[in-house]
């Protein structure tokens, strides 16, 4: 296995906070959404930090490795691509599926828009190795995969989360990016422990780790990566810390970006939280879910494995011994079976169609109306018009759009599908609505918008006469 070097504390990279982070004191490495990055056109922040030393990650959202599909070639290339352009010294992505529906189950495609979780049985785990396996294959340095945050659970599950995650790098090796604010997240939305699943985990086989803040409502927590990282998710940290030295450690936030000096306060809260951990754990004393115990001190991963210990005797190291994968036919049927079980879910969530049996019908609303209010902030992103053109109509309208009318083609896709169902819903006349028609003429032609002067002038002024 080829060596990953130390990483050290960082932030997820985002546009709106580029500059704070390079004024930030102590960063060692930044995470990119890799899906927000353009190979050809890498941000001048992005490339200002590499010059320094600064070690830039690209971090995968849209591959959908849990899925029953084979990973698309084409997402594939263009995250080497980004890699490349980025001189990363490794690339990750989430277990968790994306989309569904299509050839294998004879049925429209759909997207979800966000990670969703997959089922932790035999025939979701063959696929997942499957993919996993033909990811690293295309990809030009090492993968490591990412533990998601839930709001459902799936029927006749037959692993924990940590010993899914275990078998997963057993049988092929890969590494694994550990979200402890997502250990928190099951916690309480699905009652797992996050001691337990540490016990269980290779944690050998970790990459690094993330950090992040969310909000508990009526009982559920949402992972928001927008809230300041609460005490519950730091313990976990701090437990992790205290069984292995994490390679790096990395504070997330999307959304809702408070001043610099907040973001550098929670990065020392982060640094102290380990540091303090695996002192503790030196000298013999800590505490794991709330019981004292007495730990040795936490393994050291150097470069790709870890220093040998007793209680790891008689159990293989992630990636040392391979096993056989499932023959062509086994893994065949594993995909059908997979297709038809995330096609009925995903139909359930984005499409209305009723809940399969198993599911928490209740939890399965609140998912649903999380993955509507997703769609419509992401489209506000990628479309910024569209809030300015209809205002306060924006939100209810796109929600009201999102129960019967499921995402097919990304996010741009769907703001002029949103758009155009507008339009052909028979809006009164008005200046809004003209604008609308305009916006979406622009936007849905054959080829791109003209770049030149006279062009971009010329359609400046059709957009100040219709507003007038």
């Amino acid at each position: 296995m080829q060596q990953l070097r130390r990483l050290g504390t960082g932030i997820g990279w985002r546009p709106e906070i580029a500059e704070a982070v390079e004024r930030m004191p102590g960063i060692d490495w930044v995470e990119a959404v890799a899906e927000n990055v353009c190979p050809g056109h890498v941000p001048e922040s992005l490339l200002r930090l590499r010059e320094r030393g600064v070690t830039v990650v690209p971090h995968g959202v849209s591959l959908g490795l849990g899925g029953a599909d084979r990973p698309d070639g084409s997402r594939l290339t263009a995250l080497a691509e980004r890699v490349e352009a980025l001189g990363s010294p490794l690339v990750t992505e989430h277990i968790a599926f994306v989309r569904a529906g299509g050839p294998l189950t004879a049925s429209p495609l759909l997207e979800a828009g966000h990670l969703l979780p997959v089922p932790r049985t035999r025939d979701a785990l063959d696929v997942l190795c499957a993919n996993v396996r033909a990811a690293q294959a295309a990809l030009p340095v090492p993968l490591a995969v990412e533990n998601i945050a839930a709001l459902i659970a799936w029927p006749g599950e037959e692993m924990t989360e940590g010993q899914f995650l275990y078998d997963l790098a057993d049988r092929t090796g890969v590494r694994l990016l550990i979200d402890v604010a997502n250990l928190h997240t099951n916690h309480v939305n699905r009652g797992e422990d996050p001691s337990k699943a540490l016990d269980e985990l290779p944690v050998e086989a970790i990459a690094y780790v993330h950090v992040a803040g969310g909000f508990e409502r009526d009982g559920v927590w949402h992972d928001s990566h927008a809230h300041p990282v609460p005490e519950p998710v730091l313990g976990i940290l701090a437990d992790l810390a205290s069984r292995v030295a994490p390679p790096g450690v990395l504070l997330e936030r999307d959304e809702n970006f408070p001043e610099p000096a907040e973001l550098e306060r929670e990065l020392t809260a982060i640094r102290r939280t380990v540091t303090r951990a695996q002192a503790r754990a030196t000298i013999g004393a800590g505490t794991r879910g709330g019981v004292t115990y007495a730990p040795t001190a936490p393994k050291a991963i150097t470069g790709t494995g870890v220093e040998p210990d007793a209680g790891a005797a008689g159990r293989p190291e992630p990636g040392a011994a391979v096993r056989a994968e499932p023959a062509s036919g086994a893994e065949d049927a594993a995909r059908q079976r997979l297709a038809l079980a995330q096609a009925a879910l995903l139909s359930a969530l984005v499409a209305g169609t009723p809940a399969p049996e198993g599911f928490d019908r209740v939890r399965l609303g609140v998912q649903a109306r999380a993955l509507a209010a997703k769609r419509a902030d992401v489209v506000a992103k990628v479309a910024p018009e569209l809030p300015v053109i209809l205002a306060e109509v924006y939100r209810p309208a796109f929600l009201a759009y999102a129960q019967g009318h499921p995402m097919s083609g990304g996010y741009r896709r769907d703001a002029l599908d949103f758009a155009e169902h507008l339009l052909l819903a028979g809006l009164p006349e008005s200046a809004e609505t003209r604008l609308l028609r305009e916006w979406w003429l622009e936007r849905s032609g054959p080829a791109p918008l003209s770049r030149r002067p006279g062009a971009r002038l010329a359609r400046a002024t059709r957009r100040v006469l219709l507003g007038r």
